[in-house]
């Protein structure tokens, strides 16, 4: 195993919920073996993001109903190309070469698995979200 790739797995979090059996599909198999993980790991990397992509599109989320915030969330993951590349890259960044190799074999149903977690953890995460921003003193 190479120096990055035993490096990558071994700062990953295990997610004992997160099983993998022989009857799974392979896209089940990846998403629990590696999509769940990696996407725990930069959870706190994917929250500084949402609220930078959100001051950056003139601070609407923060004033949103609860509602509009969960709909944001969606358009901004499912709809807004360059952000939603930018989330995958921070999660393909993380993958192994042979997980690489096995994301691109099916990397559209993957990219869709991925995004709905994303996507579900934001949800789960609205009240640090939904807090304005802090402003720094100058």
């Amino acid at each position: 195993m190479s120096t990055r790739t035993s490096n990558l797995l071994s700062i990953r979090p295990i997610i004992s919920s997160a099983k993998v059996y022989d009857s799974m599909s392979s896209e089940e198999s990846f998403q629990n073996k590696t999509l769940r993980p990696v996407i725990k790991m930069q959870h706190d990397l994917f929250i500084a993001v949402f609220r930078n992509y959100s001051k950056k599109h003139k601070n609407v989320f923060f004033e949103l109903s609860l509602e509009k915030q969960l709909d944001y969330i969606e358009n901004a993951i499912h709809k807004d190309m360059k952000f939603r590349n930018s989330i995958k890259g921070m999660i393909i960044g993380q993958f192994t070469v042979e997980e690489y190799a096995l994301y691109i074999e099916n990397s559209s149903a993957l990219n869709k698995r991925m995004m709905n977690i994303v996507k579900e953890r934001l949800i789960n995460s609205i009240q640090v979200l939904a807090l304005p921003p802090i402003k720094k003193a100058v």
